[in-house]
């Protein structure tokens, strides 16, 4: 585990540093890395184990894991970005050991057609083992995410106007320079993503990584960074509602969307993020009371 994240806290220093040209290298060190993806879990799912497997009522997909990455049925495909299949051969590649049923699918598509299949078959061998498989890979689901916010900046380039480009690096590594910046960026880019598919549009606006930084104008770094970040998102994800489809009921999210968005600038949870660092490996076999202990202390009444 100390290696791994050890491997990527290089790595993002040194892409991180290359992109920025003018900009401070950006530091993430293991102990960060651990906090983002447990406070990620937190967002996502509150920190519970059942939620590690969820299909919200109205959507078309189930949501795996603390990203709660997106996992289409057989034959189905959608607007949205299907991200699983991708975390899944990256916790592989990481040498973990998944369920043998999922190595023995013909085709890596959902096993479940319907949600009300899906929560049918909750309790099932192959449900459970799916879910102690996400629990025990929390520590490569949170590299894998890393990762992805590590792609995401040259990803956004390459598809915004040239002239923009200097613009969007400015308020990428104005936020990432500041106090719990890359947990702010890791999380928004995992929960809405780049912002660069026109799949994932309405009415021809995103509600990604990339609109949230094209609509900053500020200059200081930290907590009037977070702030502005946490305020455009917030604004382009009620635009995402307005322009939605009426009978996708997306309006029904927006409590939550603004509590997760809260999190960017709690006092409490940047207490917990930048508390004293850890003398010995976590104990990933207490992972669950850990996280829900967090999740007690630090984010009830945010959420």
């Amino acid at each position: 585990m100390h290696n791994m994240l050890t491997k990527l806290s290089l790595v993002l220093i040194l892409v991180l540093f290359i992109s920025a040209c003018d900009t401070n290298c950006i530091s993430v060190t293991d102990e960060e890395l651990e906090k983002i993806g447990k406070l990620i879990f937190i967002n996502e799912g509150a920190g519970k184990v059942e939620n590690l497997t969820t299909w919200n009522e109205g959507e078309e997909f189930a949501s795996l894991g603390i990203g709660h990455f997106i996992w289409y049925p057989k034959d189905k495909e959608y607007r949205f970005y299907e991200i699983f299949p991708i975390a899944y051969e990256f916790i592989k590649s990481e040498g973990t050991n998944p369920p043998d049923w999922m190595e023995e699918m013909p085709v890596f598509d959902l096993p479940w057609d319907s949600r009300e299949e899906f929560y049918s078959d909750f309790q099932t061998p192959q449900m459970v083992s799916l879910r102690q498989f996400l629990l025990e890979t929390i520590p490569q689901q949170s590299l894998f995410m890393a990762g992805r916010l590590e792609k995401s900046l040259p990803k956004i380039l390459e598809a915004a106007p040239e002239e923009s480009h200097k613009h969007i690096k400015k308020q990428f590594f104005r936020v990432a320079n500041s106090p719990m910046g890359i947990y702010v960026l890791v999380d928004y880019v995992n929960f809405k993503g780049e912002g660069i598919l026109e799949s994932e549009r309405y009415n021809a606006r995103g509600w990604g990584l990339l609109q949230v930084l094209e609509g900053m104008e500020g200059t200081e770094e930290g907590l009037p960074a977070l702030q502005e970040f946490a305020d455009g998102a917030e604004r382009v994800l009620l635009r995402r509602v307005r322009n939605s489809p009426p009978e996708r009921g997306e309006k029904r999210w927006i409590p939550g969307w603004k509590n997760r968005i809260k999190t960017y600038t709690s006092d409490e949870v940047a207490a917990y993020y930048v508390s004293g660092s850890q003398t010995k490996e976590p104990d990933y076999s207490n992972l669950m009371e850990s996280i829900q202990r967090i999740y007690k202390d630090l984010v009830c009444g945010l959420r």
